[in-house]
């Protein structure tokens, strides 16, 4: 049978071994595909209630882009900041700076606690590291103060912090819940897997206390060690061994743990004259609230709390469901209570940050994207090729290439997320390409082969193998022009490899089943003759079912199909006539039907049939026009070849306009200027005109910035009170900031926080609030009945940012800084990456910390005056700024009195601050007993003079006259890094401005001070900026040097397809021109006159997210996408030429041209259908107002742009080759022109 088939070099290529191989093996292809959907469902991320066993690929709502960091957290109850710095934080970060693979160590030390945070080189292993770290505090353990111990932190980060919920319970008084969280819930949470550890927060935490009367102490002669020596000793068990009785062995227990207050009140301290003292004799004994460093408030009501942190490299969608389901369990055992109305009430666990919440949310975004597209896919398919087979086949075959992605995914543990499904997303278009081109060829091989005895599995052979050499050179180009992504580092390659991967997996995919499995269906459904058509609707029947599990409605079309088209003999001749000519008609509206439902561009509330029209007006006009193009491509080819260098300008005019826009009129014109200050004129001559400041104006150059804030839903308010706050004045201004919050609208709930949660990830002062605002999507779920959604924002309200700056508004009380924009998870990894709770700051070094803090208010002062920054967001850190009482011992006065200064010390601490001595018993549940002087008697200093200190014989003598009582200013935090200390100063920058530029110009500007003599840095001290912006810079700079190598290797990979520098050039020529479209579009985009008009109450600009668009890593990855499809059509094109320029060598000019035009209007219909699909593919995701298309869109943009102004390049090939042609034809004709003879003489 193959004789037929085009003669073939010696050795076969492998390509057409393997295409060879499965049209003769058809039975491996079918079970191949049967194991590879099997396979697919049980990995794929989306639920589809498929009955499939499943393992999905790990979920997330974004790649973890912290650093490789480990927290060694320290608690040193009751020390000052200073001391914590000087005995804990200072010696340990020496010490583990030396630990292998340690890029930086920050630090903390704050009021009873230090945490360090160390860093390490992305290389280290997460798990290797935590071991060094032990072993290195094994080692250093002897040096620290008496009873403290350094821990290592959980094995997880703060943007593990997946999920917050309050604890909740009419007629639960705050101590009360506070127990449940921490003796009943969190330890249920904390043994679900995958959780890393459940950290308390808000509430009162019981204990035991016994505040003491100094006087009573000084009637009875009790000494305050005494009295320490007694609960310490008052509160044990013993075990006395074993005895036996009657052969029966007995354990012997003495008990004597506490038990509850009436056991502490009877505790002896001693015996005068025979009677016992005891506690309940001098001092009250009493449970009450510990002394905290943090509280929970709920819309202006003290709650209790917690939250769950996932294990590093955990699956959080199915921790937090795993979480969900341990809530479900312990619920109904949680404690309950009958009310004075007789009603039953029980504790609750209540939600109110929910990380599964925003995944599913981007999840759904994405799937419906995908849905979108493939549907888009079978529309441009059906109108561009008129051919039902071929269209469902290319259609009903793209989900298995998302499904091939997924195993891939699964395979090399490439999780699911926005950027790894936006690898998809962008990718659709190209993927169906390769079926596109490989069915038209198929199908022109076939209908040519028509009249022949060739059978059809020859003609499909040869199909492929004609055009699989291109095929395989467009997706390889493609995958190269990913290889800048794959070698970013840092926070840009954990955030976008996720994308470069699954866009190669998708691509090779697709490349596989255009090579593989299309042929072998081919095989089925395309048929010479009509006799047996059984194989192919079954065919239909498999794909359509495939197609079911993403779109139920196109899978059912396609079933549908399948069965009409096996009992086709069945159906009268009329009907089936009439399906055979309208069919593809039927389809296309079916499909347009479906996809308006699943796409709804105008919005749920202009209804489902406008939204019809819209469809149907933007698909149509733009088939439509794809339409036109081909009808009259061949006229305006052949004048384009007629006039090629009329033709040459629009190519460089579309350049030089991108190029415009990218770096600035300035900057690319700034070579005129130059000559005119060369040639000895005025420069200003041209600076001056109206063209040039016009030219500034309209093309400034495009901003920078790392990435574009992912809407998250919720934000997190962060302002500071004053550091002299005490926790009650900080939790009465977070009660009326929640309530004044709560009475937007818009809002949802809010929940804020004050100092820290119970757990090393939280080292908050109590003077840092951070608050949780979740607001109501802008439309509601649909209505059950009508199927509507209802809009839940007010009028004015027309994105989150106009609802932040009504939160901005509401919690303006005073005595407290402003708030940068932030979001929980951006929050979380810019104070990972950076330390600071802001997208930008300054990191301020020097001596000391007055050093620092005077600097820090210089820097304040000064970026004020900067004015692409947002003033009101410009803060310092007030380092010096808490108020301390500083008891310093009179050591000559201790001495007369033979007073030791660790005796003195002691008394200070527990009449003062308290100690806690021991701890009761109950049950499960452990509480401190508490010993310090009663409030009233220590809670100014003229009392803490009085305070008695018991000398060696038993006499008191006042505190006042052994020290000496100052007020002081002190630190509230002290920050170090790599154990020099620390300070910022953050700040916000104005809407209109990216932030990498507002870096370059604040530093300028300070620059400038310095210059000026007006901003003067103290000795030894320096500053830099630091933020989001960095990862910018790091990563362009990385590009400049990839983007290039990436553009050469595919260059070389063109050149190694066509063996010609002169159509490697042509080809190549795309990448430049669709570069240029992309820069265009990004122009158009910011420009506000841009389809800036309205129909039918229908505003353009905003159906389509119009809005200025910075340069950031996004757009990047958008034009690193694009350059690898750019050239996709002019490869097609090329090598058609190149084929039938070696078939048939044309003799003239006029052959040439006639060869070049034919060429060209064969491959035009492909070539446009691979165009038109990647551009209305990219339609759903450029309207798209769901969560985590503020991302996608930029990656959109320069594609859609590109692909749009790449059409040029289906007559820059066309026009170029026959131009280089004719050139070796006039070259050619020369050097065979006979040389002239020499006259005669």
């Amino acid at each position: 049978m193959w004789q037929h088939q085009k003669s073939l070099a010696q050795r076969e290529p492998v390509m057409d071994t393997i295409i060879r191989f499965f049209l003769e093996k058809r039975i491996i292809a079918a079970i191949l595909l049967i194991v590879l959907v099997i396979y697919g469902l049980s990995v794929i991320p989306f639920d589809l209630n498929t009955g499939i066993m499943r393992e999905p690929v790990a979920v997330d709502a974004i790649p973890d882009i912290g650093e490789n960091q480990q927290i060694v957290f320290v608690a040193w109850p009751g020390r000052s900041p200073k001391d914590v710095d000087n005995q804990i934080t200072y010696p340990l970060t020496v010490s583990l700076m030396g630990i292998p693979g340690v890029s930086t160590i920050r630090a903390n030390s704050m009021f009873g606690f230090s945490s360090i945070y160390i860093i390490f080189d992305e290389k280290i292993d997460f798990y290797w590291s935590r071991s060094r770290i032990l072993e290195k505090l094994a080692s250093i353990r002897g040096s620290l103060p008496e009873g403290v111990t350094p821990a290592l932190g959980p094995d997880a980060t703060a943007l593990g912090q997946v999920f917050w919920y309050t604890v909740e319970g009419k007629g639960f008084d705050l101590h009360e819940l506070r127990s449940v969280q921490d003796w009943n819930i969190k330890f249920a949470l904390q043994a679900v897997e995958g959780v890393a550890e459940v950290g308390s927060v808000g509430g009162m935490v019981r204990e035991y206390q016994i505040d003491i009367d100094p006087e009573t102490l000084r009637v009875y002669n009790i000494t305050i060690p005494e009295l320490v020596k007694t609960i310490k000793e008052s509160n044990l068990d013993v075990g006395a061994g074993t005895i036996e009785i009657n052969r029966a062995e007995y354990v012997i227990r003495g008990i004597g743990f506490i038990k509850s207050l009436d056991d502490l009140k009877s505790s002896v301290i001693k015996s005068v004259n025979g009677v016992g003292i005891t506690i309940g004799n001098i001092a009250r004994v009493t449970s009450g609230p510990a002394t905290r460093r943090g509280a929970l408030d709920k819309e202006g009501a003290e709650v209790v709390g917690g939250v769950v942190v996932t294990r590093f490299g955990a699956n959080p969608l199915e921790v937090i469901g795993k979480v969900k389901h341990k809530i479900s369990e312990i619920a109904p055992g949680l404690p309950e209570r009958t009310l004075a109305d007789g009603s039953l009430s029980r504790v609750k666990i209540v939600p109110f940050y929910d990380r599964s919440k925003l995944i599913g949310e981007t999840l759904q975004t994405l799937q419906d994207a995908l849905s979108q597209q493939i549907t888009i896919t079978i529309l441009v398919v059906i109108v561009m090729l008129l051919h039902l087979s071929s269209s469902l086949l290319i259609s009903g075959l793209l989900p298995l290439a998302v499904l091939m992605t997924f195993i891939a995914m699964k395979i090399f543990d490439v999780g699911a997320n926005l950027m790894s499904l936006a690898g998809i997303a962008i990718a659709i278009g190209t993927m169906v390409d390769m079926g596109i081109i490989l069915c038209e060829n198929i199908l022109s091989h076939l209908e040519k082969d028509a009249n022949t005895d060739i059978p059809a599995k020859v003609s499909i052979f040869n199909a492929a193998s004609e055009v699989g050499s291109a095929v395989i050179t467009a997706v390889s180009t493609t995958v190269v022009s990913f290889l800048p992504v794959f070698v970013m580092t840092g926070a840009e390659g954990k955030l976008f490899s996720p994308l470069a991967w699954t866009k190669t997996f998708a691509l090779i995919s697709s490349l596989f089943i255009a090579l593989v499995l299309i042929p072998v269906a081919a095989t089925l459904i395309f048929k010479k003759k009509s006799n047996n058509r059984d194989l192919r609707f079954v065919a239909m029947l498999i794909s359509g079912v495939l197609l079911a599990f993403f779109q139920a409605t196109a899978g059912i079309i396609l079933i549908f199909a399948g069965l009409t088209g096996m009992f086709h003999n069945r159906i009268p001749d009329k009907i089936r006539n009439f399906a055979n000519k309208w069919s593809p008609v039927i389809f296309a509206s079916a499909a347009a039907l479906y996809l308006t439902h699943i796409w709804m561009p105008l919005g749920y509330g202009y209804g489902y049939i406008m939204n019809l029209v819209a469809v149907v007006i933007t698909a149509g006009s733009v088939l439509g026009f794809f339409r036109l193009f081909l009808v009259y491509y061949g006229r305006m080819l052949a004048w384009f070849l007629d006039h090629k260098g009329a033709f040459a300008v629009i190519p460089f005019l579309v350049v030089l306009f991108g190029l415009n826009v990218w770096l600035g009129f300035a900057r690319i014109n700034s070579w005129v200027p130059a000559i005119f200050s060369k040639t000895g004129l005025s420069a200003e001559l041209i600076t001056d005109s109206w063209v040039w400041r016009n030219g500034i104006g309209l093309f400034p150059g495009l901003g920078r910035e790392f990435m574009p804030p992912l809407d998250e839903g919720s934000f997190l308010l962060m302002p500071t009170t004053m550091p002299h706050a005490s926790v009650a004045e900080c939790i009465d201004v977070i009660r009326k900031q929640d309530m004044a919050i709560r009475s937007i609208p818009e809002v949802e709930s809010v929940v804020g926080k004050i100092g820290r949660v119970d757990s090393p990830l939280d080292p908050a002062p109590i003077s840092m609030i951070e608050t949780v605002i979740s607001y109501h999507a802008e439309y509601s779920e649909p209505d059950p009945e009508s199927g509507l959604r209802k809009r839940q924002w007010r009028d004015h309200i027309k994105s989150a940012d106009d609802i932040w700056k009504e939160i901005l508004h509401a919690s303006a009380v005073p005595g407290t800084t402003s708030a940068p924009k932030l979001q929980p998870i951006a929050a979380r990894l810019v104070m990972l990456q950076t330390g600071i709770r802001a997208p930008m700051g300054i990191q301020i070094t020097g001596p000391d910390t007055e050093s620092v803090e005077k600097l820090g208010f210089a820097l304040e002062k000064e970026l004020k005056q900067v004015k692409f920054i947002d003033a009101s967001t410009v803060s310092a850190d007030r380092i010096v700024g808490k108020p301390y009482i500083e008891i310093e011992i009179d050591r000559e006065a201790a001495a007369r009195y033979g007073i030791k200064v660790n005796d003195l010390q002691n008394v200070i601490e527990i009449s003062l601050g308290g100690k806690q001595l021991s701890q009761t018993f109950e049950g499960r549940e452990r509480y401190g007993i508490r010993l310090r002087f009663a409030r009233e008697l220590r809670d100014n200093p003229e009392l803490i003079k009085n305070i008695p200190v018991a000398t060696p014989d038993k006499k008191f003598i006042p505190l006042g006259d052994l020290t000496t009582i100052s007020f002081v200013k002190g630190p509230q935090v002290l920050k170090s890094e790599n154990t020099f200390p620390v300070g910022y100063v953050i700040f916000d920058k104005m809407p209109e401005y990216a932030e990498t530029d507002v870096v370059e110009a604040a530093d300028a500007y300070l620059q400038g001070r310095i210059a000026e003599g007006a901003l003067k840095l103290p000795a030894n001290s320096s500053f830099k900026f630091i933020g989001n912006y960095q990862n910018q810079v790091r990563s362009e700079k990385k590009l400049m040097v990839v983007l290039p190598l990436s553009l050469l290797i595919i260059f070389l990979i063109l050149y190694l397809e066509f063996a010609s520098v002169s159509v490697t050039f042509l080809v190549f020529t795309g990448i430049g021109v669709a570069w240029a479209g992309g820069f265009i579009m990004i122009w158009l985009y910011s420009q506000a006159w841009f389809l800036n008009f309205s129909l039918f109450g229908i505003h353009f600009r905003e159906l389509l997210n119009m809005h200025s668009m910075n340069l950031s890593i996004a757009v990047w990855v958008g034009f690193i996408a694009l350059f690898g499809i750019a050239s996709d059509d002019g490869v097609v094109m090329a090598s058609y030429l190149d084929s039938s320029f070696n078939k048939n060598e044309p003799d003239n000019v006029k052959q040439i041209r006639e060869a070049v035009l034919e060429a060209g209007e064969r491959r035009i219909r492909p070539c446009l259908m691979t165009t038109a699909t990647t551009i209305l593919a990219l339609l759903p995701v450029l309207t798209s107002s769901g969560r985590g298309a503020d991302v996608m869109i930029p990656m959109a943009v320069p594609t859609f742009g590109g692909m749009c102004i790449e059409l040029l390049t289906l007559f820059v090939v066309p026009v170029g080759y026959c131009w280089f042609r004719e050139l070796q034809l006039k070259f050619k004709s020369r050097s065979n022109a006979p040389e002239p003879s020499l006259p005669q003489q």
